[in-house]
């Protein structure tokens, strides 16, 4: 019973930022797209924001 719901829990899983820049990083083809890609990473590109009213 627990395995199911741990399956369904997975799903319906949503990637954290840090999930998200560690797959964007992990996806460089060479050494200068590594550091562009973490200089995007360390500028925010992954932080959310939220909507000023």
């Amino acid at each position: 019973m627990f395995a199911t719901l741990k399956r369904t829990a997975k799903m319906f899983h949503i990637p954290t930022a840090a999930e998200r820049e560690q797959a964007y990083v992990n996806g460089a083809t060479d050494r200068f797209d590594l550091e562009a890609r973490e200089r995007e990473v360390g500028q925010g590109r992954f932080q959310r924001r939220g909507f000023a009213l």
